[in-house]
């Protein structure tokens, strides 16, 4: 029985004492004025060890990125080296801005107007220039003269005679210096006339 009292008494003793140091630390303050509570409530940074993985910025934007697009072949990067990139003017007000991607080589990324396609370059048979977002339907042509975007899902031209300004050169130059034509006319007229 004197065992459980003298233990009692040392538990409230204990008690008493953490109290009065709590009161005490309450009203100490530190160097900048804050009480001891108000730097204890202050959150303290977690220690990083060798083994703690601190995540970057770029690894929380990897996470909600974009699906990864597949590696292009070596012809589909000859033709996307011939891209014109930057701001195109097109007919009746409307422009585009096609973009390189610097960490995905060979796409595209084409914004205009209410649309944005992610691009990749298409081989064809004509010498054309052609970049396709196959998901959305939509087809850049490149021309050496202008360029359109064709929406092929419903059929239509989102936006013709767009003009790089290597493209405007080109056409003018067309203009002064016509090419031969494809079908030598004089002799047809000739012809018909025996």
């Amino acid at each position: 029985m004197c065992r459980l009292k003298f233990s009692f008494l040392v538990f409230v003793v204990g008690l008493w004492g953490s109290g009065i140091h709590m009161a005490q630390a309450q009203s100490s303050k530190d160097a900048n004025g804050a009480t001891q509570k108000e730097v204890q409530a202050k959150p303290v940074a977690k220690p990083t060890g060798s083994n703690t993985i601190k995540k970057t910025d770029s690894d929380k934007r990897n996470v909600a990125a974009k699906p990864v697009d597949p590696p292009l072949a070596a012809q589909e990067l000859r033709i996307a080296d011939r891209v014109h990139v930057g701001h195109f003017p097109c007919e009746l007000g409307a422009s585009i801005r096609m973009t390189a991607d610097a960490h995905t080589p060979g796409y595209f990324d084409l914004q205009g107007k209410g649309y944005k396609y992610r691009m990749r370059p298409v081989s064809t048979s004509t010498g054309a220039i052609r970049l396709e977002d196959e998901k959305a339907g939509a087809v850049w042509l490149q021309l050496a003269n202008k360029s359109m975007l064709m929406d092929q899902k419903n059929g239509r031209r989102l936006a013709d005679e767009c003009a790089h300004p290597d493209q405007v050169a080109f056409a003018n130059d067309m203009k002064i210096n016509p090419p031969p034509p494809l079908i030598d006319v004089s002799n047809v007229v000739t012809s018909n006339k025996r």
